[in-house]
């Protein structure tokens, strides 16, 4: 079964352009339109002008980490309902509980597999 996500506006935010561009792919292919951000301070702008259906957050970034995003996505009233899904090289016990925190939706470790991103987006896909 081929995952069809037309129309589906999904935001990356990574500092990693490969992360970024591999993620992009793959999305585009399934018909979501992408919006990308090198870091949190670069997301927030892009949020209020695209207001994406979804968005996955590294957490290790320059400026604002990713916990940091997060927390300040979910404290705005207008994004608060937004699934926020982590991602991060680290998969420790200590680093999700932290994302729980802060209101992330879920906790991807990287590298992630075309079929761990698409089954996060359907898990949350409002």
């Amino acid at each position: 079964m081929e995952n069809s996500f037309d129309g589906l506006k999904v935001m990356i935010i990574d500092d990693s352009k490969t992360i970024r561009r591999t993620a992009e792919m793959l999305l585009q292919k399934a018909g979501c339109e992408v919006v990308s951000a090198i870091d949190g301070f670069d997301a927030l702008a892009k949020i209020v002008d695209n207001d994406p259906d979804i968005i996955f957050v590294d957490i290790m970034m320059p400026r604002l980490d990713g916990y940091q995003t997060c927390a300040l996505i979910k404290n705005n009233p207008n994004y608060a309902n937004k699934p926020v899904i982590m991602l991060s090289s680290k998969d420790g016990l200590f680093d999700k509980a932290r994302g729980r925190i802060v209101g992330s939706d879920e906790y991807l470790t990287k590298p992630f597999s075309k079929d761990e991103l698409f089954d996060a987006i359907n898990r949350h896909r409002i």
